[in-house]
């Protein structure tokens, strides 16, 4: 199903499912990628590295996202963006909707 010329309600394109995050990429292109995912409590993304800059926008919940070792709190409506070849780890302290923009130019 292609989501060209569509009103989209971005936070309904994924569940919470418990136990688990649930991701739908939105595009994907080699110059880039935006992926909508859902956390449940407790989930999480281990620290990882990536080679570009990454822009993450929360849609609902709240979020603990680690980047070098300093945490943050990002809210509903608030974003951060990840340095390229910065160590980063999300965590799920509860449930939370985020966007993630990737651009790789």
């Amino acid at each position: 199903m292609s989501l060209l010329n569509q009103n989209i309600n971005v936070g309904d394109m994924v569940e919470y499912q418990e136990g688990t995050v649930v991701s739908k990429t939105v595009i994907g292109k080699k110059t880039g990628t935006v992926t909508v995912f859902a956390f449940a409590k407790g989930q999480g993304l281990s620290e990882h590295t990536a080679p570009f800059d990454a822009m993450v926008y929360i849609l609902d919940g709240e979020a603990e996202i680690t980047v070098s070792g300093e945490k943050y709190t990002v809210k509903q409506g608030e974003m951060l963006i990840m340095p390229a070849d910065e160590p980063h780890a999300l965590d799920a302290l509860k449930p939370f909707k985020m966007m993630l923009i990737m651009i790789r130019s």
